[in-house]
């Protein structure tokens, strides 16, 4: 018998010896770990880099597998539209899964689902195979937002949220810095199909360690007392305690709140689709840029892109702790950080040299980055953390389908004419998107809780 199941005595006073209840050690008594909430943001960091690895690989690849499929630029963009697709429909799903499930099982599921998509990339053998591939890399991936804005709400007050967004949303631009020089040595030396092993083979284990390490914050033994309360202190000072009831999906839909973030995500995702899909095409066709040149410059844009996530992230959070209202702080980063991304492309287009021209991409990825960010934050600035998931996956839903219609626009423009209408139509909608928040919007401020 263990310790911990061992059954002790004391004397009861009376003469007799009655059974003592067996030491089954609480929670508490495990070691705490100190800032827990920054590991558990950290891993989901981690999680958002293998994502954007396993994405970027096509893009990476595209000059080369466009080659030997015989792809035309309307073609290659019906394939990327099949994975936005995939990734759309699942927006609209997942988000309530991960509300129904929780964010533990959700991420495993949804993990598990782009992990095996990746690795069957490497067996396609056609356009039609590497669409469906796509298609069901798209349904996984998509559920990594939608979680990982719930894990945010379940573990950080309001007054951190936005720069612990920017921490896990750091790892889709730190992703989209690593994949072009890894995917490109791969490729160049093992073979283009060996690459979509990469991110694969690092969901398998980085999945074994969340299975292991993530609970919510009421279930975790390794949640300090300190650190639990300062939480849920947080958490009720913003009207985020979880005592209402989950909102039926579609009566969302009646607060302005949900509309004003899908106008901003409708207007601007796919000016993120565009760059993370197009960009070393782009490179190739008008810059004429080798697959070994993509790999060493093509991630600059997307370092940039992390700088603009933590700083923009971080200057709504400070402004916060400062005193400044959501609604103020908020939109302080917003509006600036919109009308940087025409200036932007007004860089792109008249510019004559390749430095230039990846300055003026790097300047529209900051500034698209710092925006999208606290973009991220609204759901869950306005609604109960119960709702996070669903509102997230209501705005990521009409991301998907800007983003569709987008990149089969782009493939048509380009075969056509070339990439210069198609970065006006990029610097043109940063610009309706804030105008159309701040009129939806109005005011940044909580819905009332739901009733049970």
């Amino acid at each position: 018998m263990s310790k911990r199941d061992r059954v002790g005595t004391r004397d009861s006073g009376l003469g007799t010896r009655e059974l003592l209840p067996p030491r089954v050690p609480s929670p508490e008594s495990r070691v705490p770990i100190r800032g827990l909430r920054w590991w558990i943001i950290g891993m989901i960091c981690l999680v958002t880099i293998i994502n954007y690895i396993d994405r970027q690989t096509l893009s990476v690849l595209a000059p080369t597998i466009r080659e030997q499929f015989g792809m035309s630029n309307a073609s290659y963009s019906r394939v990327v539209t099949t994975f936005l697709l995939g990734y759309t429909i699942s927006q609209a799903l997942s988000g309530k899964v991960l509300d129904r499930i929780g964010t533990r099982a959700g991420f495993l599921l949804f993990v598990s689902v782009w992990t095996v998509a990746s690795m069957l990339h490497a067996a396609a053998r056609n356009v039609a195979q590497l669409s469906a591939f796509r298609f069901v890399l798209g349904i996984g991936e998509a559920g990594n937002w939608p979680g990982a804005a719930k894990a945010v709400a379940e573990w950080f007050p309001i007054r951190e949220r936005a720069f612990a967004m920017s921490i896990f949303n750091g790892g889709s631009t730190i992703g989209a810095v690593v994949a072009p020089p890894v995917i490109a040595y791969v490729a160049l030396h093992y073979g283009w199909r060996y690459a979509f092993f990469i991110g694969g083979s690092l969901s398998l284990v980085l999945m074994t360690l969340w299975f292991f390490f993530f609970r919510t914050p009421s279930e975790h033994p390794r949640l300090s007392a300190q650190e639990r309360a300062y939480i849920a202190a947080g958490q009720v000072e913003s009207g985020d305690a979880p005592t209402g009831a989950r909102r039926p999906w579609l009566s969302l839909f009646r607060h302005r709140q949900v509309w004003a973030v899908i106008a901003a995500r409708f207007f601007t995702d796919p000016i993120w689709w565009f760059l993370i899909s197009w960009l070393p095409n782009y490179l190739k066709s008008e810059r004429g840029f080798g697959l070994a040149q993509i790999g060493l410059l093509a991630w600059i844009p997307f370092l940039f892109a992390d700088v603009g996530n933590l700083s923009g992230g971080a200057a709504s959070s400070l402004l916060i702790r400062r005193g400044w209202s959501v609604d103020a702080a908020r939109k302080a980063v917003l509006l600036p950080s919109a009308l940087l991304i025409p200036l932007g492309v007004v860089t792109i287009l008249y510019t004559h040299t390749d430095a230039m021209a990846i300055a003026g991409i790097s300047l529209v990825a900051f500034a698209f980055q710092s925006w999208i960010v606290n973009i991220h934050t609204i759901p869950s600035d306005t609604f109960p953390k119960q709702d996070v998931g669903s509102v997230f996956g209501i705005g990521g839903t009409a991301a998907g389908i800007a983003s569709m219609l987008f990149t089969l626009l782009v493939g048509w423009v380009v075969d056509r004419f070339s990439y210069g209408p198609v970065y006006v139509m990029v610097g043109a909608m940063a610009p309706l998107a804030a105008v159309l928040f701040l009129l939806i919007m109005r005011r940044i401020e909580r819905v009332r809780e739901h009733a049970i």
